[in-house]
């Protein structure tokens, strides 16, 4: 964690927010609980939480601790036919993409990661960080994990080429769905140092959880693009199914009160 430590911690929080990562309780873990996941102090914890408060993404509760306020996130779900990968809009510009392992090694799973991959928290997991680029320009940041029962095939050679989803695939993991969440965030200063860019700089997130048949989850990544070097696009067919004022697809959810 780089820069002023409680500005790079609310950022990492900010990010878990708009990710939906705090249910519908949106009850954040303790202060003590941030500070050893993170390792960063409580004061910088405190500072951290006091700076979202301020932005009204949080509020204290007496007694109960750190809370997303209601209708600080929003969510969309939308059933597509297909999932593409980057490489394919980067290969059709005509640019290679590589991709450059930075940090692989087994560690206990972050409790919002154990909940997506369905694992207990803490059990072990691989965690793969990459940078990928296209041509000779970086186009994103990316974090992988994947559960300790399937992660044997993944070397880091293979990590970096094939990559992650595609080594597991090579050895029979047939992906039957993708789960895909997207939103808008600020580069944190090692994200922008490593995509060329400056601290602040809009950023897309996406995170993505590769889905067996049978439902179990098989790998989680997250993507973090420059917001002016990449772009998506989703096909409608047909209006919505009621008249409103929110696009089709679009529904807010927010924590209880």
């Amino acid at each position: 964690m780089t820069g002023p430590r409680f500005a790079s911690l609310a950022a990492e929080l900010r990010e878990r927010i708009a990710l939906g990562d705090y249910g519908r309780t949106g009850a954040l873990e303790s202060e003590a609980e941030i500070g050893r996941r993170y390792e960063v102090s409580r004061v910088t914890v405190r500072r951290a939480l006091e700076q979202l408060a301020a932005e009204g993404l949080v509020t204290a509760r007496r007694g109960s601790g750190w809370y997303v306020t209601s209708g600080a996130s929003f969510g969309q779900t939308l059933a597509l036919g297909s999932f593409r990968h980057a490489r394919s809009a980067v290969t059709e510009a005509g640019l290679p993409l590589t991709r450059a392992v930075t940090g692989y090694e087994y560690r206990p799973a972050p409790p919002d990661v154990a909940h997506q991959l369905d694992v207990p928290e803490a059990s072990e997991v691989l965690h793969v960080l990459s940078v990928r680029h296209a041509g000779e320009h970086p186009l994103d940041t990316t974090a992988e994990w994947v559960p300790l029962a399937f992660a044997a095939p993944v070397s880091r050679a293979e990590a970096e080429d094939p990559g992650v989803w595609e080594t597991l695939r090579r050895h029979g993991h047939d992906i039957e769905l993708v789960r895909q969440t997207m939103t808008a965030t600020a580069a944190t200063a090692q994200v922008a140092a490593q995509l060329g860019a400056r601290p602040d700089t809009p950023v897309l997130l996406i995170r993505r959880v590769a889905v067996l048949t049978g439902g179990r989850p098989l790998a989680l990544s997250e993507h973090r693009y420059l917001g002016h070097r990449f772009r998506l696009e989703v096909e409608f067919r047909g209006g919505p199914a009621t008249a409103g004022a929110e696009p089709a697809g679009v529904a807010a959810f927010a924590p209880l009160d």
